[in-house]
């Protein structure tokens, strides 16, 4: 193993070899442990005995686009789990390799395997296909091809490199709670074809249908429309997707153990949803959350429906956020007298280390704000990752209920921090709520960049403003100066522009090479959709 190790140490750039090594050391330690071999054992009798002819290796590109390769279950055998499987071309995966280093390794993770629902990868839209295949699932480590080493551009490793610095510096624990909201519509067409965003001669635009809207003149229509702004826990049968979101939830919860605490209808007409999952780790609630959006997708496709997670699908009314709720636990030091503390794996001498009873205003401790400062110090930066497209930036505007102010508060959703305070000594729940990511991003990368924005801030003991507990919707500019209340970025370049000048807070763990990578690639696309004549644009300007 050391051996191995060190071959690979010689391949890395000087500024990543620390956190390299220490991360090698760890994820080879586990494949040679006892729970390891278990797992692999069980997942091996499980393909035999439920006579699974194919298994689905899942992974995310740097984008968050889930990919998938199907492999015979008899290739998933005990070595598979220690060597591999050669069944990547990397110059095909946008942002991976180039052509003349393309072979690598598809490492599956034991841990994450799952037997699918039957209805998962069936195409709904062929009515007379009648086949149904009984498959499971593996979340992929990807190893570059010829020297067995991690790929340093695999979004999977970036997020357990994030877990391993803050274990570095004394924190065993991270857990996260990401919150997606979605859109389920009936139809959704691009106009007149897909092909005129291209030749944009041919004209652009899209259509969307759904029973709930106000503008829909479908055959479907239930006549039971919700207004703009006014999907907020509404009854069936206004909200017509209530028995959706239980689908959803018992398949998570049947088939891939995801415990759902809670859905709703959101604030917005047409269909928008939220369905909580219950908190876990870093590296697991990543993966929970691929499995969320595959199984929303899914269920929809079963139902003729389309789910759609970009952040700002329709106009003149509320976007699709992602809120992050985030913290930090540590061990029990031996003077600490809050002995029922625990997490619910009822490991007693780990705790909370955001909860602090003496704090008046929030229940915070020093730990908890110093992360809040790591975070709005880097908010702007941060932008690129946690809001990496162009629309984007149609949710983060003003009349939305988003966050577009970098600013912090207890129980006010108009900051881009939040300080959940439904209950007074909440010592397992305390957490912080990052408002400003929404759902087109990589959860890998988002989880990963805000925990080593926070802990920057502990490092350099960051202190943040004072708390805004006013609507900042509502405050002059005056006002905000007052309170050093400073914008998110504006634009997809923009963000990108401040991702490049702050970046120093991610290092080792997003290694320059992917960086770069990621930048030039988003700033192309935000070239791409600004260099096309929107539909707006050809009303309100064809007549100069």
């Amino acid at each position: 193993m050391l051996i191995n190790i060190e071959k690979n140490f010689m391949n890395v750039k000087e500024n990543d070899k620390v956190i390299y090594i220490v991360v090698s050391l760890y994820y080879n330690m586990q494949i040679t442990n006892g729970s390891f071999n278990q797992q692999v054992g069980h997942v091996v009798n499980k393909l035999n005995e439920s006579k699974i002819k194919w298994v689905r290796l899942n992974f995310c590109d740097p984008f968050g686009f889930l990919q998938q390769i199907s492999v015979n279950s008899k290739e998933i055998t005990e070595e598979t789990f220690k060597t591999g499987l050669p069944r990547l071309d990397g110059s095909s995966i946008k942002g991976f390799k180039e052509i003349h280093e393309s072979d690598m390794i598809l490492k599956p993770d034991p841990f994450t395997f799952d037997i699918l629902p039957d209805y998962f990868d069936k195409d709904h839209r062929n009515k007379n296909n009648n086949y149904e295949s009984k498959a499971a699932r593996l979340i992929v480590d990807i190893y570059e091809g010829f020297n067995g080493r991690r790929y340093l551009r695999d979004s999977r490793y970036i997020a357990q490199m994030a877990e391993e610095s803050a274990k570095k510096r004394g924190f065993e624990r991270s857990y996260w709670g990401p919150e997606l909201e979605f859109f389920v519509f009936n139809k959704m067409t691009l106009l007149p074809n897909p092909m005129s965003t291209v030749n944009c001669s041919g004209g652009s635009g899209y259509s969307i249908e759904s029973v709930e809207a106000p503008w829909d003149q479908s055959n479907g229509s239930s006549g039971y429309t919700i207004p703009f702004k006014s999907g907020y826990f509404p009854a069936p049968p206004a909200d017509s997707l209530t028995d959706f979101r239980d689908e959803v939830s018992d398949t998570l919860k049947d088939y891939f153990g995801i415990n759902v605490e809670a859905h709703h209808h959101e604030v917005a007409t047409a269909g928008q949803c939220e369905i909580q999952v219950e908190y876990d780790q870093l590296v697991p609630m990543a993966d929970k959350i691929i499995t969320y959006k595959k199984t929303v997708k899914e269920t929809a496709a079963k139902r003729n429906m389309i789910a759609n997670f970009m952040p700002k699908p329709i106009a003149l009314d509320n976007g699709s956020g992602m809120h992050v709720s985030q913290s930090l636990w540590g061990r029990k030091k031996e003077d600490d007298k809050e002995s029922n503390n625990q997490h619910f794996d009822n490991d007693y001498n780990i705790i909370n280390l955001f909860y602090d009873p003496a704090d008046e205003y929030a229940e915070l401790s020093q730990t908890a704000l110093y992360y809040i400062g790591g975070l709005m110090d880097h908010a702007k930066a941060l932008c690129a990752l946690t809001n990496p497209t162009t629309n984007s930036y149609r949710r983060l505007v003003p009349g939305y209920e988003a966050p577009i102010n970098i600013a912090w508060s207890k129980m006010n959703r108009s900051a881009s921090i939040r300080v959940p305070a439904h209950f007074r000594n909440m010592k397992n729940r305390k957490r912080i709520e990052y408002r400003t990511p929404d759902p087109s991003s990589n959860i890998y990368l988002v989880e990963a960049a805000l925990l080593l924005a926070g802990l920057d801030g502990l490092v350099k003991k960051i202190a943040p403003p004072d708390p805004v507990d006013e609507d900042i919707y509502k405050l002059s500019e005056e006002k905000k100066r007052e309170y050093s209340i400073n914008k998110l970025p504006t634009s997809l370049e923009s963000a990108i522009d401040c991702l490049e000048s702050d970046n120093e807070f991610l290092k080792p763990t997003f290694v320059s090479d992917f960086l770069d990578m990621y930048c030039e690639i988003k700033r192309d696309e935000h070239t791409k959709v600004i260099s096309i004549p929107s539909p707006r644009e050809f009303y309100m300007y064809s007549n100069v």
